[in-house]
């Protein structure tokens, strides 16, 4: 009995390997057929099955043998087959995505504000932060950071995250997680992305405050609200803190409030 070269997982699975795939789709065929017996029979769970973009006429065989769609990227599509009986216990495709906010106020107490080119109609004519989603593997400290030049030229210095949002059934039906930063501007001058952007300039805080479209939004408004008061030290956001965890050995990032008394996290910007 020929069958897929594979690996176990640590979870009593296999992860197929996509570089060694039979050549010929009715050889594959075959052997993800008797493949499939061979793990029944040793009692294997879950089967991972990743098709590179260049072998994708073997999706439509693997469908037919019961496996189903978990992910695809712009090189691969992930498949899975669940064998023991009862619900399928393999983890769901990644179920959010993450977008950031930057609230960058100057020394004159201007906020750094957008208009898009493609908005809602229900938006014409206002004035918002820069905006825009965190790329794979990147912070989100880093990203707001990168954002924030790319839309408006201007260099920014991240502070913290002042609040978030989490929302259901967005982009792609997929939930939302809108983190809003506070930043320090290290730059004036402004050069607008006219691929996203339509116009950015520095607003007086006040004036953009009182846009009809903030005060009209529960949601607008409140973040502002909270800005606000960051600004006059009655509110403390969540500093980003780089630590390794000896669960996986990475570095990562752990959002926190510090409430040390020598710590300067709320002290103002």
């Amino acid at each position: 009995m020929r069958v897929l070269d594979a690996i176990d997982d640590e979870y009593g699975g296999v992860i197929v390997d996509p570089q060694r795939l039979p050549v010929n789709p009715s050889s594959f065929a075959m052997v993800l057929h008797s493949s499939l017996s061979h793990w029944k029979m040793q009692g294997k769970k879950g089967v991972w099955l990743k098709l590179p973009v260049e072998r994708s006429e073997l999706v439509p065989i693997a469908v037919k043998e019961g496996f189903q769609y978990h992910h695809a990227e712009r090189g691969y599509v992930m498949l899975t087959y669940w064998i023991p009986e009862g619900p399928c216990m393999l983890p769901s495709n990644a179920s959010h995505h993450v977008g950031v906010g930057g609230f960058v106020i100057n020394d004159k107490n201007e906020v750094l504000v957008v208009q898009e080119k493609h908005y809602a109609p229900a938006l014409v004519g206002l004035w918002k932060i820069p905006t825009g989603f965190i790329l794979e593997a990147e912070e989100i400290s880093t990203g707001v950071v990168r954002e924030i030049k790319e839309e408006t030229g201007i260099d920014t210095e991240f502070v913290e995250v002042i609040a978030f949002r989490h929302a259901h059934n967005v982009a792609f039906e997929k939930s939302d997680l809108f983190f809003v930063c506070m930043l320090r501007p290290l730059s004036t001058q402004i050069a607008v992305d006219d691929i996203e952007i339509q116009a950015a300039k520095w607003m007086p805080l006040d004036e953009f405050v009182e846009q009809p479209l903030i005060q009209g939004d529960c949601m607008f408004k409140k973040i502002i609200d909270i800005c606000i008061a960051r600004l006059g030290k009655r509110y403390c956001g969540l500093s980003a803190q780089q630590l390794v965890s000896k669960f996986d050995g990475k570095l990562s990032s752990l959002y926190y409030n510090v409430t040390e008394a020598q710590d300067l996290n709320c002290q103002g910007l």
